[in-house]
């Protein structure tokens, strides 16, 4: 009989999964993609009424971006812990770290959440990437404009999605198995490709807050980029208006996730 995995959490900091450096993009249907964001790596924990935002190494944000604590305390759930990417855009919907690490307290910063561990006193880590996805759908489904849930592309050939991405400028994909449980540190089962032409990567040297002096993201060198987010007044929502062209481009994509 196997064992049976813990109901809860210790209570704190859980340190994130992180994504692994590929040099190319995995093909086949065990993996979806995401945008990869300009922004900075967040994991939000509700216990009951109480919020807490913390850093990729464990620093408290909680007090730096109080749309995402709103939107957090106002979930219908008891208690949860999301993944995922605080981002502030520019003025034409494109994620911009420059704008969070000039603005230490900022109440346009939202979440991207892509990933559930915790929800109401269970353990979600060892579930597959994909079921805890679709459970956090609905979990942020009516979340406040603080949190947004981050959608995927789920497609066979990687290495398209990672082109067209590139295409418009943006910072490049993630790509995760889809059977992928979750785990601190670095897995081999989430891949991260960068857009060797985007500014955002030329400047990068590590994600971490003290390490990008200086930068300025500009990453709507591709017109189509700018273009989609105000054709679809979207301001602040990169992902839904890059998908939109990438869905359009790609053959056989499904138009829904």
């Amino acid at each position: 009989m196997p064992p049976l995995r813990p109901r809860t959490l210790p209570t704190g900091f859980l340190p994130p999964c992180l994504p692994t450096k590929a040099p190319r993009p995995p093909a086949g249907a065990l993996w979806l993609h995401e945008i990869k964001h300009d922004g900075f790596r967040v994991i939000a924990r509700k216990d009951g009424a109480r919020v807490r935002l913390y850093s990729r190494p464990g620093n408290d944000l909680t007090r730096q971006f109080p749309l995402i604590v709103e939107a957090m305390a106002k979930l219908r759930s008891r208690s949860c812990i999301l993944d995922g990417e605080a981002v502030a855009c520019d003025d034409a919907g494109i994620a911009s770290f420059d704008r969070i690490r000039h603005h230490r307290v900022d109440d346009r910063v939202f979440l991207y959440a892509f990933d559930l561990i915790e929800l109401n006193g269970d353990d979600l880590r060892q579930d597959p990437l994909q079921v805890r996805k679709a459970t956090l759908t609905s979990v942020v489904a009516k979340a406040g404009a603080g949190i947004r849930f981050n959608e995927h592309l789920d497609f066979d050939n990687g290495e398209a999605v990672f082109r067209h991405a590139c295409k418009m400028g943006l910072e490049g994909i993630v790509s995760k198995r889809k059977d992928s449980p979750y785990k601190s540190g670095r897995s081999p089962h989430w891949l991260k490709m960068k857009n060797p032409a985007c500014e955002a990567v030329r400047w990068e040297a590590e994600e971490d807050w003290g390490s990008r002096a200086g930068r300025t993201v500009i990453a709507h060198e591709n017109w189509r980029a700018h273009e989609a987010c105000a054709t679809f007044g979207q301001v602040s929502d990169q992902v839904g208006a890059a998908l939109k062209i990438i869905r359009g481009v790609l053959p056989d994509l499904p138009g829904k996730l």
